[in-house]
């Protein structure tokens, strides 16, 4: 049996979903972003718990197909952008498409309708959220970082991150630092 979670966007997720089951006694197989493989079927108890002790954790069991298959696009899109090593060859449309086994138009489709912006809207406000997590860091230069995300340049890089920030990812890391470097002085 699969049971699909709404808003697992982590390991910290998968953790909280793994104790919630493990305390409520429901025996599972897997847990991955946005769902979970279940050895046996749960009963109207189990699941009612389950509902209630997800909820109080920001997650929410899901049973509308839509709901799941949206789920399902950012799922895929949070594990590509955040927790792979590099970003895929392939076009996004066709490794979504492949990932999820279905028609990208579709899919495309859906999600507009549902969330009012594009798939590669949600795409680039993810990689955004990467390209800021790792210039926090300070490990890459921005020329490895627009590599590693799949930007043809730094320059294209920069271009995006300014639109969607307001900021040059120089002006965001400097910021940052300035702020770090007041409370070492402390």
């Amino acid at each position: 049996m699969k049971l699909f979670v709404k808003n697992m966007a982590g390991i910290r997720c998968k953790n909280v979903v793994k104790y919630e089951l493990d305390s409520i006694g429901v025996y599972y197989c897997s847990v991955d972003l946005g769902q979970v493989e279940l050895k046996d079927d749960i009963t109207a108890g189990q699941r009612t718990q389950l509902i209630a002790a997800l909820s109080k954790q920001g997650l929410e069991l899901m049973d509308d197909k839509k709901a799941i298959a949206i789920e399902k696009i950012k799922n895929v899109i949070v594990e590509m952008v955040h927790y792979a090593d590099e970003m895929p060859k392939t076009k996004n449309s066709v490794y979504i498409a492949e990932k999820l086994n279905h028609d990208y138009t579709y899919l495309s489709n859906l999600f507009s309708e549902v969330t009012g912006i594009t798939i590669e809207q949600y795409i680039i406000v993810h990689k955004i959220e990467r390209v800021k997590e790792l210039l926090l860091y300070d490990e890459l230069s921005l020329t490895q970082i627009s590599y590693k995300l799949g930007y043809s340049s730094a320059a294209h890089l920069s271009s995006q991150f300014k639109k969607i920030t307001g900021l040059t990812p120089s002006f965001f890391k400097n910021r940052k630092n300035k702020r770090f470097n007041k409370f070492e002085n402390v």
